[in-house]
């Protein structure tokens, strides 16, 4: 564990980020019982009520040891932005602190985590007219079409997108149409919150990223996503699936949806849906792992001027150690 540059003061927080299925959760609640902490929810699919299954949320018994905050809190039909997210994040951290405890930010959302340690950048509402467009588009052409309609408005941030990216593609296109800038030149503006304070003071944070091998996430994936069938994730997803919701929705391209969907439709059947949906989650947590050692949670990333992260990496087999308790305990104990 390496330790930045100290700033003066400031409330402590934990991050606890990694890709899918790395065991987060499982690192969180022991460090939550182990230090009075407040477990927060990173996830941008853990919000949602209606995939408790599919999204591994924890059980009613781990959200029973320790406080659980802001998991399945968001309907499906309600798709939730990072602002949102940061909104209520920071809600919860101030109430964990006042009750003496410590937050505890756990989930593999990347852009969550930046938009505390970094802040927002300065990107001006956009007008519903071009977001409903840009969903009409998104229908009618599919993510591909769109994606290369946004390269002719937008070639700068089309080139940061992958193709089959449907919601980012769709959100980099409601932003040109409805601001007539690109999505990466406003984001070049810089924030426009700045990092998370609380009273003035800037929060300080710890990361612990979990880093298994791929061979040992692999097949981590695997048992979770058989685990999930035999829980009942396929009766979720009809239930989902009767709401009728806009396919474009974040809820309804949550990892296994769109497969069990399919196979409930007869399109495919349930052990095709099984080995494409395991298929995309392993493709998402390369990402997931590329972006986490590239960006500000990585001991080779810059930390932001206003925070105090300490960098820790657990490589191998995602399991607590002991030997991270003394680094963590003087970090939360120079905050109080």
């Amino acid at each position: 564990m390496t330790q930045s540059a100290r700033v003066k003061a400031g409330p402590p927080a934990l991050i606890v980020a990694g890709p899918t299925a790395s065991g987060k959760s499982t690192l969180a609640l022991a460090l939550a019982e182990r230090l009075g902490g407040t477990v927060i929810n990173a996830d941008s699919m853990q919000v949602y009520r209606e995939l408790r299954i599919l999204t591994a949320r924890p059980t009613a018994e781990e959200e029973a040891r320790v406080p659980h905050r802001l998991y399945g809190i968001r309907p499906a039909a309600e798709a939730a932005s990072v602002a949102w997210w940061r909104e209520q994040a920071l809600a919860e951290m101030a109430a964990a602190r006042a009750a003496g405890r410590l937050p505890i930010l756990c989930g593999g959302t990347g852009l969550y985590f930046l938009s505390l340690t970094e802040g927002l950048s300065a990107i001006p509402p956009v007008p519903e007219a071009a977001r409903e467009e840009a969903r009409r588009l998104l229908a009618r052409l599919g993510a591909p079409g769109l994606h290369a309609r946004l390269a002719e408005a937008d070639p700068e941030t089309a080139a940061t997108l992958r193709p089959g990216d449907s919601q980012r593609i769709a959100r980099a296109f409601e932003v040109w149409r409805g601001t007539g800038r690109g999505l990466l030149a406003w984001q070049r503006e810089g924030a426009q919150t700045g990092p998370a304070r609380l009273h003035g003071l800037p929060w300080r944070f710890a990361a612990v990223l979990l880093d298994p091998p791929r061979e040992a996430l692999r097949a981590a994936i695997i048992s979770r996503f058989d685990a999930m069938l035999a829980a009942g994730a396929l009766e979720e997803v009809r239930a989902l699936g009767a709401l009728n919701l806009d396919p474009a929705l974040p809820a309804m391209r949550a990892h296994g949806v769109p497969e069990l969907l399919a196979h409930l439709a007869g399109r495919m059947t349930l052990a095709a849906a099984r080995e494409r949906a395991v298929l995309n989650t392993g493709q998402y947590t390369k990402r997931q792992a590329t972006w986490f050692r590239h960006h500000a949670l990585s001991s080779s990333g810059a930390a932001p001027p206003d925070t105090h992260i300490i960098h820790a990496r657990i490589e191998g087999t995602a399991q607590f150690q002991e030997s991270l308790v003394p680094g963590i305990l003087a970090f939360v104990d120079s905050g109080r």
